[in-house]
């Protein structure tokens, strides 16, 4: 549609390739698209009805301010919680009397009240096995004269077990034979391990360890004895509800209830604890369940932020207690109206700082060039830290800081530009006619030399946009509690286990710029004046 308004052939000629390349077509109207969406972020997500019909009045908070007396006839001329308003009963109990809220009832700066959050009330008990360890002295002979806890691996008695040979109970293989022997010999030997099973089909390791010459030979050495976990180790979970009743068994791999091998007593004491548990938390205990030892736990869901993803929260809750998709929308929107300011304030200094040096040389362009050099010499995080120390961190003060600095590469491309097209005969006559230099600038040499500023400006927008989250990231951009991607990035660094905060912001930072770098990939490939190349 667009294509048909443009008179100059070139200019059409340069649009009908871009439209050709399908990959970078898509993602303009897409990256468009997601912007208009960020500018209608009160529409999406906000914690301001869109709309409100009180005692047959209609109201437009969204729009415009209204105090709590309105609603509540309080006296209170304050910002009122349209939530709590809504569950009030002048609302619940009369129909004619409603709000309307967007999408997202919450807005990028409103902490959520944990009592909002639907969480389960159930409260489960988790018994993991703990490893046997078990010890055996042995004589030259293999014969056991002390055992510590080695009767639970062949379901013997400790004292059943002393006194009896250890090739009784577990095979003795040859390499077994040969570490004991060294041992015995009183020669330095290394760490010894090998896998076996013991009677009941389990898998153990069996390990002597390292061993340095005494002054007189052993008489006994010892062996150790570890089980190896596997399917039988898994946690078994029971969950109780607040009536104290069974909600759910898990038992893994186990054919059993670990709950009816406990004793009634030690029962009795769970329940005391599960019901503890209700009302606050209960440190892991060690329990013992027919000679098996077991870590007991006692968890409860319960809303801590930052909060992994729930119904009505799609993206989670960050570390304030604010909605991540809220914020990442909003963010959307801060992070593309920087870039596309910082690119148009960039663009406008570089075009006259290399205008200027390239229309006149001489030594107005070579001071210029060592002045620009000079400044593009200082460091620019100091110089943010400086003046963010000294007036504050604000939007305009990072664009303005970010602006005196991000013009220069674009000065270079104007310049040459400039230089090259200066010396034309369309130049040479509009100076012979007596035009202006400032007209001849801006109204004949600009125009032809705009392609340096149309194929970069993509690739300018994505690099503000990856500065801008670097800048939040590092803690020198925007003021809190602005919505920033690179500040909930520095959430997830605090709170690694909560994933969300690194997935979501990531993946918007990721297609934004992708598909920016997708648009000037096919800006650039349309300004190309070899379509087709090819090597001879």
């Amino acid at each position: 549609m667009l294509i048909k308004y443009i008179k100059n052939p070139i200019a059409r000629k340069r649009l009908m390739r871009f439209k050709e390349i399908k990959r970078a077509y898509i993602s303009l109207w897409f990256l468009i698209a997601l912007y208009l969406v960020s500018l209608c972020s009160e529409l999406i997500c906000n914690s301001n009805p869109l709309f409100i019909r009180f005692e047959g009045r209609s109201y437009f908070p969204v729009l415009k301010f209204y105090s709590e007396d309105v609603f509540s006839g309080n006296n209170k001329k304050t910002r009122p919680d349209y939530h709590k308003i809504n569950n009030s009963p002048a609302f619940r109990d009369n129909p004619d009397n409603y709000m309307i809220f967007p999408l997202i009832s919450y807005g990028p700066y409103e902490s959520i009240d944990p009592e909002s959050i639907d969480v389960s009330e159930n409260v489960t008990l988790n018994f993991t096995p703990v490893p046997m360890i078990g010890t055996v002295n042995i004589q030259k002979d293999y014969l056991i004269v002390k055992s510590i806890r080695f009767g639970r691996f062949i379901e013997k008695k400790e004292r059943e077990v002393r006194g009896r040979y250890l090739n009784e109970y577990i095979s003795l293989p040859e390499s077994l034979k040969q570490a004991v022997g060294v041992r015995f010999s009183n020669k330095k030997a290394s760490p010894f391990n090998y896998k076996t099973k013991n009677p009941a089909g389990n898998k153990i390791i069996v390990s002597i360890s390292t061993y340095s010459p005494r002054a007189k030979p052993p008489k006994t050495i010892r062996v150790t004895f570890r089980e190896i976990e596997s399917g039988d180790h898994k946690t078994q979970n029971i969950v109780f509800n607040k009536k104290l009743e069974f909600v759910k068994y898990d038992n893994g791999l186990h054919n059993t209830n670990i709950w009816n091998d406990i004793s009634e007593r030690d029962r009795d004491e769970l329940i005391k604890l599960v019901k503890s548990r209700f009302f606050g938390p209960v440190d892991t205990f060690a329990f013992r369940i027919n000679d098996r030892d077991y870590t007991v736990a006692l968890e409860k869901e319960e809303v801590r932020f930052p909060f992994a993803p729930v119904k009505g929260h799609l993206m989670g809750i960050d570390a304030a207690g604010r909605d991540v998709l809220a914020r990442v929308l909003y963010g959307l929107r801060t992070s593309m109206t920087f870039g596309l300011m910082l690119v148009a304030c960039s663009m406008v200094l570089g075009i006259i700082a290399g205008a200027i040096q390239g229309y006149y040389g001489g030594i107005l362009d070579i001071t210029g060039q060592r002045l620009i050099e000079i400044w593009s010499a200082l460091p620019f995080l100091y110089i943010m830290i400086l003046m963010g120390s000294v007036y504050g961190r604000s939007f305009s003060l990072l664009l303005f800081c970010y602006g005196l600095f991000n013009w220069i590469g674009i000065s270079y491309y104007m310049r040459a530009e400039f230089l090259r097209l200066r010396k034309q005969p369309f130049v040479e006559a509009a100076k012979c006619m007596g035009i202006s230099s400032f007209k001849v600038i801006f109204k004949h040499i600009l125009p032809n030399g705009m392609i340096p500023l149309i194929t970069f400006f993509p690739f300018l927008l994505v690099g503000a946009i990856g500065a801008l989250a670097a800048l939040d990231y590092l803690g020198f951009g925007l003021p809190p509690p602005t919505p920033s991607w690179g500040e909930l990035l520095f959430q997830a660094q605090q709170y690694r286990w909560a994933w969300w905060l690194i997935l979501y912001p990531s993946m918007a930072l990721f297609v934004v710029m992708l598909l920016g770098v997708f648009v000037g990939d096919g800006v650039r490939n349309a300004y190309d004046p070899k379509r087709y190349t090819r090597l001879v």
